[in-house]
This record gives structure tokens, C-alpha cells and sequence, in this order.
């Protein structure tokens, strides 16, 4: 009952460091003595300090003694290597706590039951697979990197209730709520990258940043095959690294990088394995029909967050993506706004 109490509160704050510790995973940690939290942290930003560092740095000086009588609660398995922070298993060692409980193990190969070996091997009683499901989950972007070498991916698009994903001559529609559109700001900045298509690029202009939300913007992934856009259009204006998959050239101009595919019929391959040696964790795919398509049709897919406004019908215009081996995972609504989240069946479970 407590292990759960405890490990929720990690999960709590391991959140709190979305869309700010990519390509590292999102952990938290809690440090229990006799019942009491004396001390938590979380990773807060790539390059910084680790949720066990924080969690000890938080301790107050009058519960300084009770450090080697605790446990150390965290989400995920603490490292044993030197990254750009020393081993927390070195740390959890000279601090002389006594027990560890693991959510669940760390699937980069440079721990991968390693830091659990290393604490074991030094008398630390240590539990692991606490929440094991739930922890895999908020770290799903990280085992999906790791364990499929590419992105996590994450569809999304806003349809009318009709089904209809633009106007009459692909008219570009206002289609969701004020209110959904800040939401849909929110998950960007959760995101490593966000993609779409020469069609989106060249008929909405579109900015892919997080101007709604505070927060960092994602990468921007664009695929233009022919290099039809104007270098005037919002993507190229190097507020965000952009990334630009064409068939034609290779070359870097400021933070616009051209990336030339190899072989046009295997280009969303050729995409998401350079997105993997760049360590980008995940991909938010916002393009129109013929891009979400093609990832549906291919199974490149593991979310999909479906926008309908209930309320607009249109009669004419470009009907939206049809998903295919999906499962509902829930819904909500904001205001005449409702907003379906699936996952993909057939992706490989984490």
C-alpha cells in the first residue's frame, strides 16, 4: 500500500520534467524514513542533476542523520555510468542508504539491470517492478526509442463532425476550441519533434511552435521531397532547429538543416532512423491526410489524438485520416470539443 503511495508521488514529479529532459527519461524520487518524506526531486532538465541528487539535495539539515536509515523510492532504475552526471548508484551508495525501490529497470544498454547489480553487489536491499506498468508508461517514449530504435509517434489532426479535415479546395478550416488549440500547444511542448507535409507547409503556413503554451518548441520536421516551399514561409525562420527531408540536396543553413532520402519509397524509414541518431524521443505528426496516412497505412504509429468539433459540418472538403488497428483509450470534451485518444494494437507494447 505504501510502495504505491510512494511511487505515485514519484511519478507526480518525474512529470513535472516533460518536454525538458529529452533525450533522458523523466524520473522521480522520494526519500522515506519511518513513513515521513524527508526529501524529493526530479530531473528537471537535460544536462542537470538527476531525480536522486535533488531528492538528497532537498533533505533538510535537521534530517540530514536520518538519511542512511531511509528508502529511496524512484521511478526508474538509477544509473551506473558516467553520462554527463556521475553514477546516482555511486551517490546512493556513499550516502549509505540502506534500501531502493525501483519502479522499473532502464532499458538504455548502459544500465539495463546494471545499477540494480551495482547496489545489490554493495549490500543495498533493493525491489524493483513497483508499478512496473505504470512506470513503463510514463517513460513510454524512452522504451519505445530504446527498444524499437525510433521516435515515439504521436498522430494528431481536428476534424468536423462530418469528417472533414479542411474546406472545399483544401481550404484551410479553423476548426477547434481557443481552448484546445492551447491544449494542443501544451502536448508540442511535451514533444522532441513535431512533423508535417509539403501540403500543410505550403496551404497553412504554419509556425510549429509553442507560442500557446510556455515551454520549449519541438524540432520542426518537414517533408517537402521537391523543395517547393518559399524560404519566406513561418518554418524557416529559425525560432526552432528545423529539419527539412527532401530528395534533392544536403546542406545546413543556420538552424534549417536539408537532409537528403536516399530512396523515396522507404522515406519514412529513412526519416525516423535519422531521428534516432539525432536523439529525438518523439515525434508529434500534425500533417494533413496524405501524411497521417501514409504513417497509418505503414503502422508507424503508436498514439492517436483525434479532435472533433461536434458542432461544424462542412458538407464539402478533404475528409480526414482513417485510423486503422486502433483502440479507444479515452475521451474528453472542451466545450463544443471532443477529443479521443487511442493506441495503436499493433505496436509493440512496452
Amino acid at each position: 500500500m505504501n510502495d504505491a503511495l510512494y511511487m505515485n508521488r514519484c511519478f507526480e514529479l518525474a512529470q513535472k520534467g516533460a518536454g525538458q529532459v529529452s533525450p533522458n527519461p523523466m524520473v522521480g524520487a522520494v526519500l522515506v524514513y519511518e513513513g515521513r518524506i524527508i526529501g524529493e526531486g526530479y530531473h528537471e532538465h537535460f544536462g542537470g542533476a538527476h531525480a536522486e541528487v535533488n531528492c538528497l539535495r532537498s533533505v533538510k539539515p535537521e534530517d540530514a542523520a536520518l538519511v542512511a536509515k531511509s528508502a529511496l523510492y524512484v521511478s526508474l532504475e538509477p544509473c551506473n555510468h558516467f553520462g554527463k552526471t556521475p553514477p546516482c548508484t555511486s551517490l546512493i551508495l556513499q550516502q549509505r542508504i540502506p534500501e531502493v525501490v525501483i519502479g522499473c529497470t532502464d532499458p538504455f544498454e548502459k544500465v539495463n539491470g546494471s545499477g540494480v547489480a551495482h547496489l545489490v553487489n554493495h549490500g543495498v536491499k533493493v525491489r524493483t517492478g513497483i508499478l512496473d506498468k505504470e512506470a513503463r508508461a510514463l517513460n513510454r517514449r524512452f522504451f519505445c526509442f530504446h527498444q524499437q530504435q525510433r521516435p515515439y509517434i504521436i498522430l494528431k489532426w481536428a476534424q468536423t463532425a462530418d469528417g472533414k479535415i479542411s474546406g472545399k479546395d483544401n481550404q484551410p478550416l479553423a476548426i477547434s476550441h481557443p481552448l484546445t488549440n492551447r491544449l494542443a500547444h501544451r502536448w508540442r511542448s511535451e514533444e522532441s519533434s513535431i512533423m508535417i507535409g509539403t501540403g500543410t507547409l505550403m496551404s497553412d503556413n504554419p509556425s510549429l511552435t509553442t507560442r500557446l503554451w510556455p515551454g520549449k518548441n519541438p524540432v520542426r520536421v518537414i517533408i517537402d521531397k521537391h523543395l517547393k516551399a518559399a524560404q519566406s514561409l513561418r518554418v524557416f525562420d529559425e525560432s526552432a532547429e528545423t529539419l527539412i527531408f527532401n530528395l534533392q540536396l544536403s546542406q545546413q543553413s543556420g538552424k534549417n538543416v536539408f537532409i537528403k532520402i536516399k530512396q523515396e519509397n522507404n522515406l519514412l524509414q529513412e526519416l525516423l532512423q535519422s531521428l534516432q541518431q539525432r536523439s529525438i524521443l518523439s515525434m508529434l505528426v500534425e500533417g494533413g491526410t496524405t501524411t497521417l496516412q501514409h504513417f497509418i497505412q505503414q503502422g508507424l504509429w503508436d498514439e492517436a489524438r483525434v479532435i472533433t468539433n461536434q458542432k461544424m459540418l462542412t458538407g464539402e472538403g478533404r475528409e480526414a485520416p482513417v485510423l486503422q488497428g486502433h483502440q479507444l483509450e479515452t475521451s474528453t470534451i472542451i466545450s463544443s470539443d471532443r477529443i479521443d485518444y487511442f493506441t495503436n494494437k499493433g505496436s509493440i507494447k512496452i
